[in-house]
């Protein structure tokens, strides 16, 4: 529907349910203004006392109407929102702004059996390093898999910015199949964005330290510490980051940031924000300045431009050096052979973006009022024509600054990330305005701006950082929400505001709080780009991307023992577990394997026992195996968790574990 149809349509329903004279048209306009047919639904309150009753402006009824989504209605869109500390993704519908999902990726999740399960347990040991398990994340950036620079709803990668991992999310059934650790950074913030076919997976460390994790002193901070741009292979097929096919660029001891890959005619190149050119590494006790303070020292600092098909180039023929079983191309020979260029930016950038034509980089400052805008075709002639104003502290070219740019747009206090609609518009985070400032990308001039609560960050568009943006949403992921919501303590919520950008101006039409973490970073795309299962094929195991070799059909249950090995092979369907009774010795290593052998959509079990920390989610033909030592003699009563029939709490059973010597 055209916009000035759907407004017209949208005022004609308010109109009506404020009582205007002759405004209600039609009877559809009528129920949606709340005037129900009383013949079918019985008396209802007048809207207009309603909104009364509840201090609602028609702007409120308008947000209500444009957001409202009936039940059976599904969302135009989804949200991929990183779950910060919670070390999962948060999946939201829109314009309903409903949270559908959460996904277990970096930490044990039991709704999913996610944690709880041998297979399961193997992706989250698989992105332990060092001496201790790790049982969180830092979630920072989750970026679709692509496809001519489109998203194409295949996968989704996450990276954990404090251990400096990156996870596999397959959207065929949205679970985590595989997490990679990073053995050379001690953590990670520009990534885990994508090339647009996504061959690779880019991961950036933010805070410099010796590659391998080795140790150095401070004292040797320029000399021994530094920075990596890790580009992770990505095979398609077999949905898995392929280590051994995968490399990195070595990077001076900046503090690395955000990134973004080219694309059109920029394919084949990353930029890569940085700060702490100034190398401070703090001291407060010594009376020396903060990292804070001594990092905001410079009045630039350097985008980081990568030549990555070069890089891949020079690695395959033999120019890296091994680290960690990783090949790394070192500083010296990326700057010499020109796969590393700087070109100064605005001090302390945060947002580093590619505009949807490839041909544009736009970088906010933290501590700037600008939108800088780097041309790329500038850079590129530079590069190429060997143009430079001179060279960093490690010998890596610099371009000037002034014949890199398009020019800047004059934004506001505190700019950071930028998204962009399908009109030539951008859309600036203003972290200290609190405020979105939409822009030209044509003529450079700010058009307007929206006033968010508090403190926006990370902001995101419908499908807003592709090579075709769809306009009409833009989500304004804000820090804080002070007054806007029911107190709950003193941990607060963080804000995700809804905001129409389909007309002229941008109006805020939702407000939903994230009480899960701390989100950074999001995505949204059309939820028609997505097509998840809905039942697995009997006895699929998820993880192993196939048919369970241990998996069970019906009629075929047994139990076996091999010395103190005792093997279950069991089903679970609508409302028992076959068998419902096993009997094992004190000390025996029990393994389970069970098989729902429901093919009925939406029904799902789950499997638990008393007192062995065992939860395994068993969605309509999957199969689950769990390892265990019954090393606790007793009664152990087992059940299904997921409310599944009128017999649900029936569907039990009983592990005996007999004492030693009985």
């Amino acid at each position: 529907m055209k916009t000035w149809m759907w407004r017209a349509t949208l005022a004609g329903v308010v109109a009506c349910a404020l009582g205007s004279a002759g405004a209600c048209t039609n009877k559809a306009e009528q129920q949606a203004a709340g005037q129900r047919d009383t013949t079918s639904l019985g008396a209802s309150a007048d809207l207009k006392t309603l909104m009364a009753a509840r201090g609602l402006s028609e702007a409120d009824v308008e947000a209500a109407l444009k957001t409202y989504t009936p039940t059976g209605k599904k969302d135009e869109y989804l949200i991929f929102a990183s779950g910060g500390h919670s070390g999962q993704i948060l999946v939201i519908g829109v314009p309903s702004m409903r949270q559908l999902k959460t996904i277990g990726v970096f930490t044990p999740e039991p709704w999913q059996g996610y944690g709880y399960g041998d297979e399961s347990n193997k992706v989250l040991a698989a992105g332990s390093q060092g001496t201790h398990s790790l049982g969180w994340g830092d979630v920072h950036h989750p970026n679709l898999s692509e496809t001519n620079g489109d998203y194409d709803g295949q996968f989704i990668f996450v990276n954990d910015k404090a251990n400096g991992r990156v996870a596999v999310v397959d959207l065929a059934d949205f679970m985590t199949k595989q997490i990679v650790a990073n053995p050379l950074v001690g953590s990670d913030h520009g990534g885990a964005f994508v090339t647009p076919n996504t061959d690779y997976v880019v991961e950036t460390s933010q805070y410099p330290t010796p590659l391998g994790r080795e140790y150095a002193p401070l004292s040797d901070y320029k000399d021994k510490y530094r920075g990596l741009a890790m580009f992770w292979k990505f095979d398609r097929k077999k949905g898995r980051i392929v280590p051994e096919q995968s490399w990195g660029v070595e990077l001076p001891p900046y503090s690395q940031d955000l990134a973004d890959a080219g694309k059109k005619v920029s394919d084949g190149w990353v930029f890569i924000n940085s700060f702490n050119t100034e190398m401070a590494t703090g001291g407060t006790l010594q009376g020396k300045p903060a990292i804070e303070s001594g990092a905001s020292q410079n009045d630039m600092d350097y985008l980081h431009i990568i030549d990555w098909r070069k890089g891949e180039q020079l690695v395959n023929a033999g120019k890296a050096t091994t680290m960690k079983g990783i090949r790394v191309l070192p500083l010296q020979t990326a700057a010499a052979e020109g796969v590393l260029t700087f070109v100064g930016e605005p001090k302390s950038p945060h947002g580093c973006d590619v505009t949807p034509d490839g041909a544009g980089i736009v970088v906010g400052g933290k501590l700037d009022t600008h939108g800088t805008v780097y041309d790329f075709a500038k850079i590129k002639d530079l590069i190429a024509n060997k143009k430079f104003e001179g060279k960093d502290a490690f010998g890596v070219p610099v371009l000037a600054f002034k014949d890199s740019i398009r020019g800047q747009v004059e934004l506001g206090l505190g700019p950071l990330h930028t998204v962009f609609d399908d009109k030539g518009n951008a859309y600036t985070s203003l972290f200290l305005e609190s405020k979105v400032a939409k822009w030209s990308l044509a003529d450079l001039k700010t058009l307007e701006k929206l006033s968010v609560h508090y403190n926006i960050g990370h902001i995101l568009a419908a499908e807003g950082d592709t090579v075709s943006p769809d306009g009409k949403y833009v989500v304004a992921m804000n820090k804080m929400s002070i007054d806007r919501f029911t107190p709950v303590g003193p941990l607060y919520p963080q804000n995700f505001q809804l905001v129409d950008i389909s007309g002229d101006k941008m109006r805020m039409i939702y407000d939903l709080p994230i009480g899960d973490g701390e989100p950074h970073y999001a995505q949204m795309i059309k939820a028609d780009k997505l097509h998840p299962e809905k039942i697995y094929p009997p006895g699929t195991n998820p993880y192993l991307g196939g048919h369970d070799p241990n998996a069970v059909e019906g009629g075929k249950e047994r139990i076996t023992r091999n010395g103190d090995t005792v093997d279950v092979y069991m089903t679970a369907v609508r409302s028992h577990f076959v068998p419902d009774q096993i009997e094992v010795n004190e000390g025996d290593t029990v393994n389970l394997h069970i098989t729902s052998t429901e093919q009925a959509e939406d029904q799902t079990h789950g499997f638990t026992i008393d007192m062995y920390n065992i939860n395994l989610s068993l969605e309509p033909g999957k199969t689950e195996n769990v390892t265990f030592k019954a090393d606790m003699p007793g009664v152990y009563p087992f059940y299904c968790t997921e409310f599944c029939s009128a017999l649900h709490l029936e569907m039990t059973g009983y592990m005996l574990v007999k004492p030693k010597g009985k």
